[in-house]
């Protein structure tokens, strides 16, 4: 295999890092399906693999991308991303307190507040837009995990990375950064502080709307990390061999997706917020955002492809914008190359941040153009 350490993200990608199988010398890398290793005579594994579960070589390079995009030590794929978030948690011990944000990956919370506690974890939520309510939350010597989501769904809440991470280790805690939605092209955690780093790769990692899959990058290889790694064999939650080749797959164009979303984003942020029958447009991008300082300073190159448009109405007329739409598709997820709509109120449930009058808007490849149009045709049949 071949591939240097120099360069830019963009070549990393577009060239997942110049591997080259050795043996044939294919530049598209295999899907290797076997689940078993032979052993040698002496009863030793010569070649480093003993079973597919989580030695599978399919991993090997779209791991070893993750690890040069994020700047980290090492990287680890799962089966989903909430299979990747809990092994963060799971590597802790009962007993220990973990702080997370009140609006985050819904999912993610619910379990935070029901599973994690009956595993034996102390968990507390601060709101996004106070770090002092972070601070306040952290206990030192007792908090062991930091978690944040920047920019957080669906509010898109901006958390300031480096004061966390200043924060957490000031505790005696660790720092992991859900990066989903900016992902290693806009932003990369690790140089602002944090220790982990998460991504739900189904979204903007695949960016076809095809794979499942999770991922975890790590700023050092230590004995944490090494439950981590635990966790995932222990448990099982690991990525099959031909996702994880579609999942690489995928990422040979995460550059040139996540610009198009973002270019496509900022225009129809601009163009929505000041039509009569929208109450509030929330997309870090804006200069009115209250976001909008601390993601400038560490997104870098846009301002990512989610926003949520609050409209006239109420919740009725939040249900009739989403139905009258013609180009965005109403359905769950994001980061693909298609829009996508969802009224994430009645998605969640009790409880959800997100107000009744809400739509979160997946923004993807389309012309910017014919977004726009589709949308204000449909704020008119409100």
């Amino acid at each position: 295999m071949s591939g240097g350490e120099g360069g830019r993200p963009a070549t990393w990608l577009a060239q997942a890092l110049g591997w080259v199988e050795p043996r044939f010398g294919e530049v598209v890398p295999p899907v290797h399906l076997s689940t078993t290793y032979e052993r040698a005579e002496d009863l030793s594994y010569p070649k480093g693999r003993v079973y597919g579960r989580d030695q599978n070589p399919t991993y090997d390079q779209a791991e070893a991308l993750l690890t040069r995009l994020e700047g980290g030590q090492a990287a680890l794929l799962f089966a989903s991303g909430m299979a990747a978030a809990t092994a963060c948690f799971l590597a802790l011990r009962p007993g220990d307190h973990v702080v997370a944000p009140k609006v985050m990956y819904w999912a993610l919370r619910n379990w935070l507040e029901q599973e994690a506690r009956a595993w034996g974890l102390r968990v507390d939520f601060f709101r996004n837009d106070s770090i002092e309510d972070l601070a306040r939350l952290v206990r030192p010597g007792e908090t062991r995990l930091v978690w944040i989501e920047t920019p957080a769904n669906p509010t898109w809440l901006v958390t300031d990375i480096a004061r966390a991470a200043e924060i957490a280790h000031a505790a005696g805690a660790r720092l992991a950064v859900d990066s989903t939605v900016a992902t290693p092209i806009l932003t990369r955690p690790i140089e602002h502080g944090a220790d982990l780093v998460m991504h739900a790769a189904t979204k903007y990692l695949n960016g076809h709307s095809d794979v499942l899959a999770g991922a975890l990058v790590t700023a050092r290889m230590d004995e944490y990390w090494q439950r981590v790694r635990a966790v995932r064999a222990s448990l099982g939650g690991v990525l099959g061999p031909f996702e994880a080749w579609l999942l690489l797959r995928g990422m040979r164009t995460l550059h040139l997706r996540v610009h198009a979303a973002c270019r496509n984003a900022e225009r129809i942020a601009l163009a929505l917020q000041d039509h009569p029958k929208v109450v509030a447009v929330h997309y870090p991008g804006l200069g009115n955002d209250p976001g909008h300082a601390v993601a400038a300073r560490q997104m870098q190159g846009g301002f990512g492809g989610m926003l949520s448009v609050r409209v006239a109405g109420g919740q009725d007329g939040a249900v009739r914008f989403a139905a009258a739409l013609r180009l965005f598709k109403r359905a769950t997820s994001l980061g693909g190359v298609e829009s996508l709509v969802e009224h994430r109120a009645s998605v969640e449930g009790t409880g959800s941040p997100a107000p009744p009058d809400m739509l979160r808007l997946s923004v993807g490849a389309e012309d910017a153009d014919d977004l726009i149009e589709d949308l204000i045709q449909a704020l008119g049949r409100i």
